[in-house]
């Protein structure tokens, strides 16, 4: 019996649909503070606004689509690789590329390995932007260098990464990483049917004073249309309005577009699928339905690994797979600590170390282990405030 209240049981494989055609990549920036994430994003849509649409008002959706040589790319305006990572810790698969932005006169920091790893844990493709070749202290062989300690290596050293170097600031090399990212896709074969009835995932949502509840959503298979009765996470509703990344009113929205939409009785989470039904009767009746399951969920105890219950499930034969985030205070504690981990040996249980760092356990190290339903050890370490306050919620 198929349980309709189970969302991701209308995402099917598009590559296994005969009539499924080409769709534009989802690409997400990522990368340290400081390093041009944003400047690269803006730098980006301002090179590539179409004509008649230059100068006009864009909406924030948490998302934009360009043209490049006829294809259009979407990028997700996310704050950082948190968001990124909370959308994979509710399901939600959005991003086909990462963009990896360093700066050349700065090399790799803190946040760029984090960003390596939850790239590399949801196996996402990953091109190096090499930002700020314009700095005369810029040096992009020794970001180079740097990460090929985190496996990504150079085609021109013979590895498979693709690095693009680049000034955001000035725009050279942005018509090079747009040609990258067309290449990854192809390799890719993105696809959908827009003939479907609309499923995809929601990027952002808020409550508007005047308009209620809307939400930024990413169709990512068939078509949405304005009127459509619509479940989305725990919420539901009947579209009244929809407006594209340019503030424009529209009607449909195929494939990998984002669009903001009003109608739904309440707001969702970031993360959270969506799914067009038939009619309304059905999609209230399954989105109620969700709702009070969410809350005896949240009444039952957390079901994810703790230190507490680690072993227990392990004898049970419950857990295939432990992944471990280690922080400590000096390099040489938390390369130990990994190397004992290691050595554990519990039969069926795979030990996989997928962050180590030195400092105190960050909201990206909780985000992560609710990804990758994992735990976080600490050794002479505690957690910053945003951690702790992760964590709670």
């Amino acid at each position: 019996m198929i349980n309709e209240e189970d969302l991701s049981i209308y995402f099917e494989d598009e590559k296994d649909d005969p009539e499924a055609i080409e769709r534009p990549a989802v690409v997400t920036i990522m990368g340290h503070v400081d390093h041009g994430k944003t400047t690269l994003l803006d730098s980006i849509r301002h090179t590539k606004v179409t004509a008649g649409e230059a100068g006009g008002i864009t909406q924030h959706i948490g998302a934009y689509q360009i043209e490049n040589d006829g294809k259009k790319i979407t990028f997700l305006d996310t704050p950082g690789h948190a968001a990124f990572t909370t959308m994979r810790a509710r399901g939600a698969q959005v991003t086909d590329i990462t963009i990896l932005v360093v700066a050349a006169d700065d090399g790799v920091m803190p946040q760029t390995i984090e960003a390596i790893n939850h790239a590399k844990e949801a196996e996402v493709p990953i091109i190096v932007a090499v930002n700020k070749i314009d700095k005369p202290t810029s040096n992009p062989d020794r970001v180079m260098q740097e990460l090929t300690e985190y496996g990504l290596i150079p085609e021109d050293w013979g590895g498979e990464t693709i690095f693009v170097p680049l000034s955001a600031l000035s725009g050279d090399g942005i018509d090079d990483l747009l040609e990258m990212i067309g290449l990854v896709a192809e390799v890719q074969e993105l696809k959908a049917n827009p003939k479907n009835r609309a499923v995809g995932t929601v990027i952002e949502a808020e409550l508007d004073k005047s308009r209620g509840p809307s939400a930024s959503l990413l169709v990512q298979n068939g078509t949405l249309n304005v009127g459509d009765a619509i479940v989305v996470g725990n919420t539901y509703g009947r579209i009244r309005a929809m407006v594209n990344d340019l503030g424009q009113r529209i009607k449909t929205a195929g494939p990998s577009t984002p669009v903001e939409i009003t109608g739904i009785n309440d707001v969702p989470q970031a993360g959270d699928r969506f799914v067009v039904f038939s009619d309304e009767k059905q999609a209230r009746r399954i989105g109620e339905s969700r709702h009070e399951a969410s809350i005896v969920q949240q009444r039952q105890e957390s079901k994810n690994v703790s230190l507490d219950n680690l072993f227990e499930q392990m004898k049970q034969g419950e857990m295939k797979d432990l992944n471990v985030i280690i922080k400590g205070d000096v390099q040489g504690s938390v390369e130990a600590l990994a190397a004992s981990l290691m050595k554990i040996d519990v039969e069926g249980v795979n030990v996989r170390i997928i962050h180590t760092a030195v400092g105190a356990i960050n909201e990206s190290d909780v985000t992560l282990a609710n990804a990758s339903n994992g735990i976080i050890i600490g050794f002479n370490v505690r957690p910053d405030s945003g951690g702790k306050t992760c964590c709670r919620s």
